[in-house]
């Protein structure tokens, strides 16, 4: 089932170190070879730069001609899509707010995220990230730890 790639796929796949490391790179590469349609965000690219580039948050941070060389499949792949806001955005944002409990801080990189897929129709969203489980509607799929 295709969908929303978040960043934290892309960092596993990126970090050879990283425990998710083969099942995110395997997850990528399986998704680059389908005849399915997947998503990225603007932001999810430049979060993903921002993270695997800073050496106080990624373990061997990558040099930014890396980083990007890293993400050039992505972009250069008819596979992969990335979306960006559409009009009626900051409508739809609001509404997604109200429909949340505390939303606050970190929170909204995940909140732009939703309503970016929601924007584009698009229910499931691949990540590790737990946060996503309190949007309402959404198939949200850990790809390193299918059972």
């Amino acid at each position: 089932m295709p969908g929303m790639i978040d960043t934290n796929i892309l960092l596993y796949a990126a970090n050879a170190d990283a425990d998710g490391h083969n099942a995110a790179a395997r997850f990528l590469i399986d998704a680059g070879n389908s005849a399915d349609q997947w998503y990225l965000t603007e932001g999810i690219l430049y979060e993903f730069l921002r993270v695997s580039t800073h050496h106080l948050v990624f373990p061997r941070p990558l040099a930014w001609e890396n980083a990007i060389a890293f993400l050039r499949p992505f972009l250069q792949s008819p596979a992969f899509r990335v979306l960006t806001a559409e009009a009626g955005h900051w409508d739809r944002l609001e509404g997604e707010l109200r429909s949340l409990a505390h939303p606050s801080g970190n929170l909204f990189f995940d909140i732009r995220t939703v309503v970016l897929m929601r924007e584009h129709g698009i229910r499931t969203i691949y990540t590790t990230d737990k946060d996503f489980l309190q949007f309402r509607d959404l198939n949200v799929i850990d790809p390193l730890h299918k059972t």
